[in-house]
């Protein structure tokens, strides 16, 4: 009965008829997605498929999000485009499973809570960058094997592929605005197939690009030469997968936490995405991570617990195993106009709405992550970078802040009170406001509305007792926080702090 209880997470009633539908609805949005991005990576469409069933009955069972979908995602399948096209399909498989040790060891070692450090300029940036990468991806659709290899399409083809792909996006627009019970891009690749079969269409088609055969996904080591060249091939590739998977799938947990009123447990989800991917590098998936989209379908369609998620993936599983020849035939141009569709619901657009009310800093930081991310499909340094910058204009600003109240009290002793926080990013502006010379014999530092923050602030404040003392006058601290008197104390290992304590508020104790 436990085992049933952490399956489900019943702490209601499940409605049961709820949950399938809305896994049903799930699967259909999620195949022709997962079809797409496999043929994006120039990897079988089948690898999709088999990572949209892996990542999302493992997910589902494992996860710590009830109600998160997972599958074969885009902001994964980018990071592997590189090493496809440079070592082939085996040295993607060997990286989807390092990649996911790598997610195992950050729920492991519980950092998952480390997403709160992504500020909302680098996510508008990190979505962007995806989104027109996606939309870029479909551009080469329109490319057919030649003799000087790839060509782009011209005459009837082009014109036929573009009708479509157009057709697709007018019906995914207009039919999303008429009802949500069946899934727009649904219903728009089913129009456009039975076009194509009626009228006998000759138009590219998913067997163009790869054969989709039918089948379990088989176990498979991959081919690769076990050895620290490998691994020096594979590592960044990993890191980076990894990386992008975890922010991408923590990313959506914090917004299915927040349509849900629940919480959500990170490091648990990490460790269900380290798993999935393990199995899906061996057992011939791309792998991926939560799918934000596909989430959203899950929720609007009633669903609070895991069971849709594993509906949806059996139902996957099913369509692999006996709807692999209808499959082939699907015309990529459908696949193409519901691509494009998902890019430009990825796009932030609210971005570009209030790009005039932002800071002049979070623009810049947001333009630069959205650049690097279409550059150089990395978007995890993309991420990493903007973190960063973001990091640094925040120390900046917070330097800047830095202030001292001086006043000479009855006794004819000198008191600066400080305002703002004490780190490397102040350290300068903190020693300018001190007049050693025409200070008086006493001095008194007020830290009741300042922090002591690090090794810089310390040494700055060694520094200027120093000055002090050479000049024969006392200096002395009061209101240090606890956590500031611990970092003064244990200072005192590596330099001396020159600090005379206030009778009122001991430095050198941890009493008080």
């Amino acid at each position: 009965m436990r085992t049933q209880l952490n399956l489900f997470d019943l702490k209601q009633k499940v409605n049961y008829k709820t949950e399938i539908l809305a896994g049903l609805t799930v699967a259909m949005t999620m195949i022709p997605e997962s079809l797409s991005f496999a043929i994006l990576a120039g990897l079988s469409p089948l690898t999709g498929l088999y990572a949209a069933f892996i990542m999302g009955i493992v997910t589902a069972v494992l996860g710590g999000r009830p109600g998160m979908v997972s599958g074969g995602a885009g902001a994964t399948v980018v990071v592997l485009i590189a090493l496809m096209q440079s070592h082939g399909v085996e040295y993607v498989f060997a990286a989807v499973a390092l990649a996911g040790i790598f997610q195992i060891l950050v729920g492991v070692l519980r950092l998952g809570k480390f997403i709160r450090l992504v500020p909302q300029p680098v996510m508008y940036g990190f979505v962007n960058g995806l989104a027109i990468i996606i939309f870029m991806a479909q551009v080469e659709q329109f490319k057919v094997a030649g003799d000087a290899g790839k060509e782009w399409m011209s005459g009837t083809a082009l014109w036929i592929m573009l009708g479509l792909v157009l057709l697709t996006v007018l019906i995914v627009m207009f039919f999303s605005k008429l009802t949500r019970a069946v899934p727009a891009s649904l219903v728009a690749i089913i129009i456009v197939f039975g076009l194509v079969l009626f009228f006998g269409i000759d138009t590219k088609t998913v067997k163009d690009i790869a054969s989709v055969s039918g089948g379990l996904p088989p176990f498979h080591i991959p081919s690769v030469p076990f050895d620290l060249n490998m691994l020096k091939i594979i590592f960044p590739y990993s890191l980076v997968m990894a990386g992008v998977g975890l922010i991408e799938s923590l990313l959506t947990l914090n917004v299915v936490d927040e349509i849900t009123g629940t919480k959500g447990k990170s490091n648990r989800e990490c460790v269900a995405q380290g798993t999935a991917n393990i199995l899906n590098g061996f057992f011939t998936g791309m792998g991926g991570c939560a799918m934000i989209a596909q989430s959203f379908v899950n929720l609007s369609a009633g669903s609070r617990a895991r069971l849709s998620a594993i509906i949806a993936s059996l139902t996957i599983l099913l369509i692999i195993l006996v709807g692999a020849p209808v499959i082939e035939r699907v015309p990529m141009a459908a696949l193409v106009g519901v691509m494009i569709m998902v890019a430009i619901g990825t796009f932030e657009w609210i971005s570009l709405r209030i790009i005039n009310k932002m800071p002049k800093h979070d623009v810049i930081v947001g333009i630069l992550v959205a650049a690097i991310t279409v550059w150089l499909h990395n978007l995890a340094l993309a991420v990493l970078i903007g973190v960063i910058i973001s990091a640094l204009v925040f120390a900046w600003e917070s330097a800047k802040r830095i202030r001292a109240r001086k006043y000479l009290d009855d006794r004819g002793v000198k008191h600066y009170e400080i305002y703002g926080p004490l780190f490397f990013g102040s350290t300068a502006a903190f020693a300018e406001k001190f007049d050693v010379q025409q200070d008086p014999v006493e001095v008194i530092i007020d830290f009741k509305e300042s922090r002591i923050m690090d090794m810089s602030a310390i040494d700055a404040l060694n520094k200027l007792t120093e000055k002090y003392q050479s000049a024969g006058k006392i200096l002395r601290l009061r209101h240090l926080s606890k956590d500031c008197r611990a970092l003064l104390k244990n200072a005192e290992a590596v330099i001396e702090v020159n600090v005379m304590e206030d009778p009122e508020y001991s430095v050198a104790t941890d009493e008080q």
